[in-house]
């Protein structure tokens, strides 16, 4: 008995020193309890839901799909899903886009949604609008506010519509979320317009957003970009940006910046800074080279503490996996004295098992871990061999260092590709989206539990 028990103890302790080895392993995989909240169908139901979900206190879900609806198939809408009493989750369409003539109301709203403190929602769209000085078929894009109304819909209404100004100087095609200041001003990117440069397109502009007393707004292009000589300001932002405790804003451009990743440049971070007068300055605290990281084309997001900046690289890295592009980074900036930034690579991805080509904005947990998605790797039996992408978390380690546990690998069905990045409620559940491959699959609402 007593050899019996013995027995058991070492290979109890074995079974612990190779699970302790399998957490710290980069690329590892954890047991996660995985489910699928929504499996879109296309169509009415929407299709392609591409950005990040919002909670509201209640649990509920908010997210947009690019495609889909019941207004237009090409017009996108905004969705809500609420926990029922049987376990599962019920679908609401809110808006239907394109449901005005020539889609004035906004079309493909790839955009993360936000909430004012009165309840109303706000996003951008792609295409759709009425500027004046648009000359693209799709139109140029738009702002737009939903507001619950008493027969429990939602009324959508337009703030504003891009390319209102001579050759889109005020900006083309918003791309991603908004973020409120403290005056209920908004904020945003445009992924072109703004100068003359860019085949003539524009470079892209960081815009506000200022509400005035009669309920109209006001906006303002805080910076055009590709103002520098080759652009080594960045060009091309598609991210959703993130405020300081000083007010400066923060970025990312997915090209410009030098000469490098084929001669587009490989993308920069950028601060701006308001100055007394009103005016915006413009600063890059990181040129990506490829090695560390290049087309930078998801948000920041800053430490509890407020001071180190984390994001994703989409591609370079290691040039001799993905084809030649590299599969991506995720990468820490850290303020120097000086007012100058340094980098710091967390993780390499590699596009097998541990994921790759990560667009997604990472999240914080209390303890201090990353979590995100990559959009290709995990189960490379899947998606023709790429993978069909992950959910990750990196984890601190006493080194320095940071270790990947990969919460999740998709595997084709229900859903695949997962662009958006993730959120959290306040019971440590893990929410997202996948894509879907739009043939058999329209992409997906998920819930991880770690």
């Amino acid at each position: 008995m007593s050899r019996n028990r013995s027995l058991w103890t070492i290979g109890a302790a074995l079974l612990v020193i190779i699970i302790v080895i399998l957490v710290l392993a980069p690329g590892a995989w954890a047991a996660s309890k995985y489910k699928t909240l929504h499996k879109f169908t296309g169509g009415a139901d929407g299709e392609l839901p591409d950005a990040d979900l919002l909670l509201d206190q209640a649990g509920n879900l908010y997210g947009t799909t690019a495609y889909g609806g019941a207004a237009s198939i090409y017009g996108g809408t905004v969705f809500k899903l609420a926990a029922n009493a049987h376990g599962g989750w019920t679908k609401s369409v809110l808006y239907n886009f394109c449901s005005v003539t020539n889609c004035a109301d906004g079309k493909n709203p790839y955009s993360s949604l936000v909430f004012d403190q009165a309840g109303n929602l706000y996003g951008s769209t792609l295409g759709g609008g009425s500027g004046p000085g648009c000359t693209y078929s799709n139109g140029c894009g738009a702002i737009f506010e939903l507001t619950p109304n008493t027969q429990g819909g939602w009324t959508e209404r337009v703030l504003y519509n891009f390319c209102s100004l001579t050759n889109c100087g005020d900006g083309f095609g918003p791309q991603r979320g908004l973020v409120f200041d403290a005056k209920g001003s908004l904020y945003g990117t445009t992924e072109a317009g703004g100068n003359s440069g860019c085949g003539g397109n524009g470079c892209g502009v960081v815009f506000q957003l200022t509400p005035n007393q009669d309920g109209s707004w006001t906006e303002s292009a805080l910076y055009s970009f590709c103002s520098v000589t080759n652009c080594g300001d960045g060009y091309d932002p598609q991210c959703r940006l993130v405020f300081d405790a000083k007010g400066s804003l923060y970025g990312t451009t997915d090209a410009g910046g030098n000469s490098g990743c084929r001669g587009n440049g490989c993308g920069v971070v950028f601060q701006l800074t308001p100055n007394a007068d009103g005016s915006w300055k413009e600063k890059v605290i990181h040129t990506f080279t490829g090695a560390d990281g290049g087309t930078p084309s998801a948000g920041l997001i800053f430490d509890q503490a407020g001071k180190n900046l984390y994001g994703t690289a989409e591609l370079g890295g290691n040039f001799s996996q993905c084809n030649g592009n590299g599969c991506g980074l995720v990468f820490q900036l850290t303020p120097n004295a000086d007012g100058s930034w340094r980098e710091k690579v967390l993780h390499h991805f590699t596009g097998g098992k541990d994921g790759g080509e990560s667009i997604a904005d990472l999240i914080f947990d209390q303890g201090g871990n990353l979590y995100g998605t990559a959009t290709l790797g995990g189960n490379l039996s899947y998606c023709g061999g790429g993978g069909c992408g992950i959910v990750f978390k990196l984890v601190p380690n006493p080194k320095g260092g940071w270790n990947e546990i990969v919460l999740h690998d998709f595997a084709d069905h229900p859903g695949d590709i997962p662009i958006a990045g993730l959120v959290f409620d306040p019971a440590g559940n893990v929410y997202g989206t996948t894509n879907g491959d739009q043939v058999a699959t329209f992409g997906s609402v998920f819930e991880i539990t770690p």
